[in-house]
């Protein structure tokens, strides 16, 4: 109980320092400094960041020495911030720390509630998730995405596709992160960006307008209607849903969508979390407890909205494939993604 009282608390601590920016102004110091040196290059109160930096000394996330006037001084050494800061990339868990914080404070009540009236909570109370998300989605696809991931699609074949020219939709595509990246990097082919949250959508059209990124445009729809839109049946060749199915509240509507969205011999990329749907199969997960929070917090009840099937983010290897299945695809490989041992890469073809 001790170590989780203290692990709590450290996890809020870590979670202010990567917000104010502390963690990546400690990491351009070479020696250690003094909290007056801290504070005056991140320009933030020396007072509280004596007190946080009594949090990650105990901690054990910084260094604490004394020089030669017996002055205190602190340093983050360079492993730590290989996988706190922004810098890191797809190695950054320091965005992470964020998640829970953020959704105490986003969503503790009504999720209390949740547990006597068994309704979901609805998207007006994540107003900072989004941003949140963007963030994730820039640790995770800037380094990743267009130079790892999608080379890795079906051998290669699909980037080779989109440097020909095809129809490209990413569905759940939030504020865009993933979809304008890949519409930069492949002008020869066009791209659709899908999501229900109109003021994401909002975000991503600004950052295309910003870009001048002239073949993408985005959809305000929900997923669990596409199979009945007859404008986009068989429009795209290829379909992606970077960790978007689980919130559906019609995950099965949405997947039959997907497979509708696509032409014959179409691809569909779902990356989702790497888990088994069988608790008992998740008991030595090394992040178990931390996911099945984030998704009881969150992906759980958006999912419960309007009658919604509640999925949650650990719905798991075993019951993704059966919805697949469900859906009309009949040829699914789980393949690995590389550097990323968290999820896991559905591909599926039409």
């Amino acid at each position: 109980m001790t170590d989780i009282l203290n692990f709590g608390a450290l996890n809020l601590a870590m979670s202010v320092g990567y917000r104010t920016g502390l963690f990546d102004v400690m990491d351009m110091f070479e020696t250690p400094q003094t909290v007056t040196a801290i504070a005056e290059k991140a320009g933030l109160n020396s007072r509280y960041i004596r007190e946080w930096l009594g949090v990650m000394a105990t901690g054990g996330i910084v260094e604490l020495s004394q020089d030669d006037e017996a002055q205190s001084r602190f340093f983050l050494p360079k492993a730590h911030a290989d996988l706190l800061t922004r810098r890191s990339g797809n190695a950054n868990l320091g965005v992470y720390t964020q998640e829970i914080p953020l959704l105490t404070t986003c969503a503790l009540e009504p999720v209390v509630q949740g547990f006597s009236t068994g309704a979901g909570v609805s998207y007006d109370h994540y107003p900072r998730f989004q941003t949140f998300m963007t963030q994730l989605a820039n640790a995770k696809h800037q380094q990743v995405l267009v130079e790892k991931f999608l080379p890795s699609v079906d051998d290669g074949e699909i980037i080779r596709q989109m440097q020909s020219g095809i129809r490209v939709c990413d569905l759940g595509c939030g504020e865009g992160i993933a979809t304008v990246l890949m519409a930069a990097a492949f002008p020869q082919s066009e791209f659709v960006g899908i999501d229900i949250d109109q003021d994401a959508l909002k975000k991503a059209r600004s950052e295309a307008k910003k870009q001048s990124i002239p073949n993408l445009k985005f959809v305000q729809t929900d997923a669990a209607t596409l199979e009945n839109d007859r404008s986009l049946k068989e429009a795209f060749d290829y379909v992606t849903a970077f960790d978007a199915i689980h919130d559906q509240t019609r995950p099965l509507q949405a997947l039959k969508g997907v497979y509708s969205l696509l032409k014959p011999d179409g691809i569909f990329s779902m990356v989702d979390i790497a888990a088994e749907s069988n608790l008992a199969d998740n008991l030595d997960h090394p992040m178990g407890p931390f996911l099945y929070t984030v998704s009881l917090m969150h992906c759980m009840p958006v999912g419960l909205i309007d009658g919604g099937s509640g999925l949650g983010m650990m719905w798991g290897r075993e019951k993704a494939i059966e919805m697949l299945g469900k859906a009309g695809f009949q040829r699914i490989e789980v393949v690995p993604i590389p550097d990323d041992p968290f999820n896991f890469h559905f591909l599926c073809r039409k």
